[in-house]
This record gives C-alpha cells, structure tokens and sequence, in this order.
C-alpha cells in the first residue's frame, strides 16, 4: 500500500477547505528554522502583519492543512513520491496554491518559509524577503539537534499509526518537509540534519542571497533587534522590548504538551485495536472447534 492511498484512506484528515487571499502577501522570511523563527513572527504580528503564519501552525491549526503541506513537498521533491510519471525536472508552485493554505496570512516564516523559499519568491514577487540566520553556525547546529532531531523517537512513529494527529506531525515533517529539505529521500531527517545540516544550512543562505535583489532584502539576525527590520520593512520602531520565543525549552515544552494528547489517543486506540483483535480471534477459534 502506498503513503499516498494510506493519506486518502486510514489517516484522511477532516475537510480543510481552501484559504482565499484578502490581502497580497508582504513578508517572506525564509530562514531554517531555529533562528528566531517564532520570535520574528511575533515581531511582524506586533508590526501589523496579522496573520504571520509560522512551522507550529502546521501541526496546531485547525482543522489541520498538513496533507496539502505534503502534496505541496510532493510537488517540489519529486523523488518523494512513487509517481514517476510526474517527474518533468522542473517545479512551479503558483501563488493561488500557495494561496490556498496560505491566503489568510500576509507573512510566512519557519518550516514554510525556508522549505519553500525559491517557490514563494517566484510566486510572491512583491513581496519583500527577511533571510532570518544564526550568525554562529555551531549554535545553530547545535540547536537543530537537540531539538528537531531530538523529538524522533522510533516509538512515537510506531504509536503514529494509531493517532491521525501524530501520524500527520510525523508524516509533514520528518518524513517530507524536514527529510527532503535535508536531502534524506529515504525518509531519514536523522541522518538528513546531522548528515548534511551544516552545508544545506550554509548554501540556502547563499542562494537567497542568489536570487533576491539586494534592495529587496534583508538579512537579519534576532539579536539585531527591531531598527533594522523596521527600517527595511518601512515601520515605526515599537516601544515593548523585541520579543524572544521558542528557546529550547519552550520547544520541547510544547511538543511535549502535544505529545501527552497524541500518546493517551494512540494507546487508547491500541487498546481498542488489541481487543478487537482478541476478540476476532477468540470467535474465529470457537468455530474452528465447532467444525
């Protein structure tokens, strides 16, 4: 059985009807993760950007967009999918698909953001672009380890099959978005990030710096602080402190929160499974005998 009939059969998600844009998007910022990703998006939000979409939005909004995610990282990593029909060596993702997880949102950073980079500037145009970095690449490193890689647990993707929210957390990231971006088709994000994290880390910076006119874009840090993304973004400097989110406890904070609520759902359908089972096995045994 393929991922693909799986998506559409035992993991089907509820109906997410397609976003429509109101207003054009302003913002990319398309930096890896762990740069101050949540930070930057609380800064755009407190700038008038609102709605910023960011990587957590993926697995906490509902309803969930994450199978269209998948088909967008299908679209773009072709060696993901079985379909070898569709590979034409070329990927085009147009602004009205993007539209259609994104519409609501006048900015994007984190997962989206950087997975998707090339494609949202060539379907966002206008839009100006934030190359969001970690100046000390060992920290970064570092940070992506302990904390991306650190939440693959083998035991968590066997429980996945038994929870549709924990199967598309897996599913989105680890095995598309995370293990694509990283270069791991296989589905390995362990061996991608570890692997391979410090070069993919270093050319994606430099083909931003590729293919944004200078004028268009800035390439910031979250220790730089508002002046000059307010400069670059045309805004008045706010009075608050700029904010600081996500640090490493607060993400494991968080996707432990999440974990709690997935693990009682998976166990208690194991157990449904598990009885279910006995019980069709029982009664399959009592007519063997009675034959």
């Amino acid at each position: 059985m393929s991922w693909e009939l799986l998506e559409r059969t035992v993991f089907r998600l509820p109906y997410a009807p397609p976003r429509v844009r109101k207003e054009p998007m302003q913002v990319l910022c398309v930096g890896f993760p762990r740069t101050g990703t949540e930070s930057l998006q609380q800064a755009l939000i407190t700038l008038g950007y609102d709605y910023t979409y960011h990587g957590w939005d993926i697995l906490f909004e509902q309803p969930l967009y994450s199978d269209k995610w998948v088909n967008l990282a299908r679209r773009k990593f072709k060696v993901c999918t079985s379909d070898k029909s569709i590979l034409d060596g070329d990927c085009k993702i147009t602004a009205a698909e993007f539209d259609e997880v994104l519409g609501h949102c006048t900015a994007v950073t984190d997962a989206a953001g950087s997975v998707f980079a090339a494609e949202l500037i060539e379907a966002y145009p206008d839009a100006k672009v934030i190359l969001n970095i970690r100046r000390d690449e060992d920290a970064w490193y570092q940070s992506v380890c302990k904390t991306l890689v650190g939440e693959m647990n083998p035991m968590l993707y066997i429980m996945s099959w038994f929870c549709t929210e924990m199967f598309w957390a897996w599913h989105v990231y680890w095995r598309f978005l995370w293990a694509c971006q990283f270069r791991a088709p296989d589905g390995d994000s362990r061996r991608g990030i570890c692997g391979n994290g410090r070069w993919i880390y270093r050319e994606h910076n430099n083909m931003i710096r590729g293919l944004v006119p200078k004028e268009k874009l800035l390439e910031w840090s979250v220790e730089d602080g508002w002046h000059p993304l307010c400069k670059f973004l045309g805004k008045e400097v706010p009075v608050e402190e700029f904010p600081h989110a996500n640090t490493q406890s607060g993400f494991k904070g968080r996707i432990d929160h999440l974990m709690k609520l997935w693990v009682r759902k998976s166990i208690r359908n194991m157990m449904v499974t598990l009885a279910v089972v006995a019980s069709g096995g029982a009664a399959i045994y009592k007519l063997s005998k009675a034959a």
